[in-house]
């Protein structure tokens, strides 16, 4: 049996925190927390609703980094990701919030720690 702390990036499920409470988005397979729903918002007035995160950066059918991609002015997922993690000048983000009638902001998205999974922080491993 082996103990100790998961490398969360192995898992390859990831989180944020809502913009507007702050609060880490819990993913649908963890047992810690109760889902609820995230509403992600584009700069554009475009809104998806998600009520079942699932952990891999989709909310209500559209890829959150594909997203930043595009408000940024470029395309795809990974462009998305590397921008995500090394900002450009005059960076948009998407707002994810629990309240939806909250107008959009461009405020900086902070990922989860605990990557809306782990909040244990200990895992067992057989």
């Amino acid at each position: 049996m082996h103990r100790g702390r998961l490398n969360i990036k192995q898992m390859g499920v990831f989180s944020f925190f809502t913009t507007d409470t702050q609060d880490s988005i819990p993913n649908t397979w963890q047992y810690d927390r109760p889902t609820f729903t995230v509403y992600m918002k584009d700069d554009k007035g475009n809104v998806w609703k998600e009520s079942n995160y699932e952990g891999y950066g989709n909310f209500g059918g559209k890829d959150i980094y594909e997203l930043i991609a595009e408000m940024n002015g470029f395309e795809g997922r990974d462009k998305g990701i590397e921008i995500f993690f090394k900002p450009i000048d005059g960076m948009k983000y998407p707002n994810l919030v629990r309240l939806k009638n909250s107008n959009w902001e461009n405020e900086t998205l902070k990922d989860c720690p605990e990557q809306g999974h782990f909040y244990g922080g200990i895992i067992i491993i057989d």
